[in-house]
């Protein structure tokens, strides 16, 4: 009898070794609503460099010399899962000559919304209002926001930038189902893109109280020759005056947004 209880603390100690050492918390330790789903309200942000390029890339120069280091781009570990991006040889063609461009082609430099799934890994905040219904995204860049529709799916009416959201549990992970893109938003400063015809699953699920593990699984078959997905970490602003800032990036873009308007 002493063996097998030797035996089984050994089990347990064996299976309690990942948690102790990737410092998890057990899905019991996560916040929660009233009705037992998770709390996902607050302020979060990531640390990741998807905002330049969501591929492996290495240091790199801005479009501009004069801009120096400033307009440069930071080296990063790509969070695109399983190798390079699947593109069609067209596809690939543009998002090349998308990068080329991307000085007055990245629809961040007109301040034009970020779209969706890229408007959560820039490198602003954005906050979660969660009710017991449906649940509000609010981001500080280009002061954009989308609703997610917990209950019965709505239907895309109209293609837009940020797209019609319909939400729904799958146990602890939110899962957010996009369609109705307008295929104008970029994915990162590197020019990769999707097309109107992109549809995106997202996942949100709670790693302890601060902490979201965010996955995206992007089809879009006119771009693509295959689904394939995306996965970071989204970290919770703890700091006791955290607050969303306001972006209204308009009167910084007005040179590119209407400069083809003015008069000598």
């Amino acid at each position: 009898m002493p063996h097998r209880k030797g035996a089984l603390a050994f089990l347990i100690l064996l299976l309690l070794w990942p948690l102790a050492a990737t410092g998890q918390q057990p899905a019991r330790d996560i916040p929660r609503m009233a009705d037992g789903r998770p709390n996902l309200n607050g302020i979060w942000q990531t640390l990741s460099t998807a905002h330049w390029d969501i591929e492996d890339h290495p240091a790199y120069a801005g479009p501009m010399s004069e801009t120096g280091a400033i307009g440069a781009a930071p080296a990063g570990r790509g969070v695109v899962d399983g190798g390079p991006i699947p593109y069609r040889p067209a596809a690939l063609e543009q998002r090349d000559l998308n990068f080329a461009n991307r000085r007055t082609g990245d629809p961040e430099a007109r301040c034009f919304m970020p779209g969706v799934p890229r408007a959560n890994y820039m490198p602003y905040p954005f906050q979660i209002v969660q009710s017991d219904r449906d649940i509000l995204m609010v981001y500080e860049y280009a002061t954009s926001s989308r609703m997610i529709h917990m209950g019965e799916p709505e239907e895309s009416l109209i293609d837009t930038w940020m797209g019609t959201n319909n939400g729904r549990w799958n146990g602890d992970t939110l899962v957010v189902e996009v369609t109705g893109l307008n295929g104008l938003a970029w994915l990162d400063r590197a020019g990769n893109f999707v097309s109107n015809q992109a549809r995106i699953e997202e996942r949100y699920t709670p790693i302890g109280n601060a902490y979201l593990r965010y996955e995206a699984r992007i089809e879009d078959p006119t771009v693509f020759t295959r689904p394939w997905e995306i996965s970071l970490l989204l970290y919770k602003r703890v700091e006791p005056d955290a607050q969303l800032m306001e972006f209204k990036c308009v009167e910084f873009a007005e040179e590119l947004l209407y400069g083809d308007l003015t008069k000598d």
